[in-house]
């Protein structure tokens, strides 16, 4: 008989929440760099170039709707993900076929991806409004006056501009994080060099992110470029694809180093925290051999 600790719904959503909050200057970096047509900045200079002109706490912007994003967002997906596979595992704790964790990944990551446009949105908005001529700046005080002042200026229907990219981008982010960070680990812990430890959740969640990245940036450019558009800018999603292929394929891969970047500390911030708080607090399951 062995005992084993399960997450609690909750924690996946906490834990992103502490790794958005050291992340959310790198995620701005990642949103400037995609919105520019015309590469004319790198990371770096980007960075140096919002340090001199709005000062330091301006890589900050937006971090309200950031943590709303992942509140919303995080939320749903690990608790689906967390509370699914648990109930799908037998008691003897052996784990899930990787392709029905892909699956379930892939259920999960939809419905947080749906659930949070509307904080992704906002988030997005935010972080990019110090880049606009200052007649055109939104200047949304926090993440929920943003999302009044669209529900009043622009209708409900906007706040989910962008929610099948979104939510696509979703599905594959989770697929590459959580279903692989899973398969990553349980494969580490088969082997002689180690053990279920901060070591084996670096390593696991470092491979996690760095799948997830790719799987995902191409998507990641659209949705950006989706939710930051002015009504009427673009008539369709083709439209968005199609002005942004025009810069070379290469295109739907700006911001690929910042985001990974960003992704790679955020995933493995998210996962320690995560495996932290499950090691700590979470449910005691007994283990029949």
């Amino acid at each position: 008989m062995g005992e084993q600790r399960l997450a609690k719904w909750y924690f996946g959503g906490l834990a992103s929440c502490g790794a958005a909050c050291c992340t959310h200057p790198l995620d701005l970096l990642k949103v400037h760099l995609q919105t520019q047509q015309v590469a004319s900045m790198g990371g770096s200079q980007m960075a140096v170039h919002i340090v001199r002109s709005q000062g330091l706490l301006a890589l900050y912007n937006g971090l309200s709707a950031s943590l709303l994003r992942q509140i919303t967002y995080s939320t749903t997906r690990f608790a689906i993900y967390e509370v699914v596979k648990q109930r799908l595992g037998d008691s003897k704790g052996e784990p899930l076929a990787f392709y029905k964790r892909v699956m379930l990944a892939g259920f999960a990551g939809a419905c947080g991806g749906f659930v949070g446009t509307p904080g992704d949105m906002i988030n997005v908005r935010m972080q990019n409004d110090i880049k606009l001529p200052i007649d055109q700046r939104r200047n949304y005080k926090h993440a929920l006056d943003g999302l009044i002042r669209v529900l009043r200026e622009e209708g409900v229907s906007r706040l989910f501009r962008g929610a099948s990219t979104a939510t696509f981008r979703a599905v594959l982010m989770t697929i590459g994080q959580l279903s692989f960070y899973d398969q990553i680990k349980g494969f580490l812990l088969t082997t002689p060099y180690f053990k279920d430890n901060l070591t084996c959740h670096f390593t696991s969640s470092l491979a996690a992110g760095a799948i997830a990245t790719t799987m995902t940036q191409p998507v990641d450019v659209i949705k950006t470029r989706a939710m930051n558009a002015r009504p009427g800018e673009f008539k369709n999603l083709w439209h968005i694809i199609s002005y942004t292929g025009k810069a070379g394929p290469m295109a739907f891969f700006k911001g690929y180093v910042p985001a990974f970047v960003r992704l790679g500390p955020h995933t493995i911030l998210t996962f320690i925290l995560f495996e932290q708080l499950r090691k700590n607090f979470g449910t005691i399951r007994v283990n029949t051999n």
